[in-house]
């Protein structure tokens, strides 16, 4: 890890619903609304200490806008975009900011997903019923929806894994713990972190032909049982439960997967307890023969993980 990035900070959801899609985030799934604008609203988890966590922004199809990353420091995010200007990355240059932070830079992996760098940060504020009772939590847990705790991870879509994985590590110092090593020597699927969480993004090959392309998005939970409980109320609520709730083989999470209104796919998961804190970490290396017997308690993976993505390619 370099230690010019701190940490994953928010991502742009497109959606083509989206009034559905807010009632889905803010009612269903549980998410906090922090602002609005003309296209845009601002939620977050109820423990994310920023203004917001995801902007879902109103759009003619669905995916993810931009992903946003906050610096360590004010001279970190200097230091990390002098190397990502030297790159052959596409740079799109500084923009102003959003509600939620300052200035950013704005550039672009080899596959379409724009990313942003920041380190002005609009921290969130609880006041009168949002305060929470402890000073230590970023605002009250109100058990509403599934009430995520905090933003997890997202995981992109991209014709070559291995070229992703040198965009990552260059442009943002991320560091691979998992992987998939395909039997043709391709490879399948990345898992990165900026710090000791296990990862924060995740990266898994795409046949589609698309560009800019979201497997999807998590928020992360404090039990099991919380995912249990929020697979009942997708149910009452009609939502598409794509599969789960069970255990990753990769990373070990517990997880349930839907679809929002819109038909990006959203996952809820237990990922708090594995940490890498080895300074020296090598890399977990999956085969495809692994892979192909499934999830951790033998679940198959379904069809549809490997087809679906946003927005929707010609293949699907």
């Amino acid at each position: 890890m370099s230690g010019a990035v701190a940490h994953l900070g928010h991502v742009e959801l497109y959606t083509d619903r989206f009034d559905e899609s807010l009632d889905f985030f803010t009612r269903v799934y549980g998410l906090k609304l922090s602002a609005r604008s003309a296209d845009s609203a601002y939620l977050r988890a109820w423990d994310d200490y920023e203004l917001h966590s995801l902007k879902l922004t109103r759009h003619h199809s669905t995916g993810v806008g931009h992903i946003g990353y906050r610096a360590a420091s004010a001279q970190a995010l200097a230091d990390q975009v002098a190397v990502i200007e030297a790159s052959d990355y596409l740079c799109h240059g500084w923009v102003e900011g959003d509600l939620g932070h300052g200035r950013a830079f704005r550039f672009e992996d080899p596959f379409g997903h724009v990313f942003e760098l920041y380190w002005d940060s609009v921290k969130y504020r609880a006041t009168g019923e949002d305060r929470p009772a402890l000073k230590n939590m970023a605002s009250r847990y109100t058990g509403q929806g599934a009430a995520p705790r905090r933003i997890d991870h997202l995981n992109l879509l991209a014709a070559d894994v291995a070229e992703f994985r040198r965009f990552m590590q260059l442009c943002l110092g991320s560091r691979v713990t998992e992987m998939i090593q395909l039997d043709n020597g391709r490879t399948g699927g990345c898992w990165f972190t900026v710090n000791n969480k296990t990862y924060d993004l995740a990266c898994t090959e795409d046949h589609s032909g698309g560009l800019a392309r979201l497997h999807h998005i998590t928020y992360a939970t404090d039990s099991r049982e919380d995912i249990l409980r929020a697979a009942d109320l997708f149910l009452e609520n009609g939502v598409h439960i794509e599969t789960g709730p069970h255990k990753h083989a990769i990373q070990g999470t517990f997880f349930l997967y839907v679809w929002e209104p819109a038909g990006n796919r959203v996952e809820l998961a237990n990922a708090g307890a594995r940490l890498i804190l080895a300074p020296d970490w090598e890399p977990v290396v999956w085969t495809e023969a692994e892979r192909k017997r499934g999830q951790a308690w033998g679940l198959k993976t379904i069809e549809t993980f490997h087809t679906h993505g946003t927005p929707p390619a010609a293949k699907e």
